[in-house]
């Protein structure tokens, strides 16, 4: 395959002018897909037959834009179609409901009811411990303080539970 002058005149402008094109892809908003854009140049530029180009720098900056352009239309487009989609299809299949089943109560509240009860078999300061940091989201270095007991304690209960907690699980399987 041949290359005329026109294309091959826009193809060293494009090799010259590469990071170029790359940093205004970035300035303009492309980010990460800057280098994709420019990529999308270089195919545009390899598959078109353009006539003469006057100025082949700013003939590159401008279909590098246009590219960008359709590229940010296309994923608006593309995410309004998914939220419509999601919109029409969302909620309940007829006949169907969201909420659990007897069973799945049943077994739910069965299951908080053994946590519960591993919990309690601690003893108070290591049930208390374990509720506050996984439950209430509270750090372990606070919960040393309000308690009055050391770093390293409240690490070891916490430590204890997860054990019972994972034997729990264990035989419950």
């Amino acid at each position: 395959m041949t290359t005329g002058p026109s294309s091959a005149g826009l193809e060293a402008a494009f090799l010259e002018n590469r990071e170029k094109l790359t940093r205004f892809l970035r300035a303009r908003g492309a980010g990460d897909a800057a280098e994709d854009l420019v990529q999308d140049v270089w195919l545009k530029i390899a598959a078109s037959r353009p006539g003469p180009v006057a100025s082949p720098l700013s003939y590159l900056f401008r279909t590098a834009d246009l590219l960008m352009i359709d590229r940010f239309r296309s994923q608006r487009q593309a995410g309004a179609r998914d939220r419509d989609w999601t919109e029409i299809n969302a909620g309940d299949p007829p006949g169907v409901s969201a909420e659990p089943s007897a069973e799945r109560r049943i077994a739910a509240a069965q299951e908080a009811a053994g946590v519960l009860a591993v919990l309690d078999a601690l003893g108070d300061r290591a049930a208390t411990i374990f509720r506050r940091h996984r439950i209430d989201g509270v750090a372990q270095k606070t919960i040393a303080a309000d308690l009055g007991i050391s770093l390293s304690t409240v690490e070891s209960d916490l430590r204890v539970a997860y054990r019972a907690l994972a034997e729990w699980r264990d035989r419950a399987r």
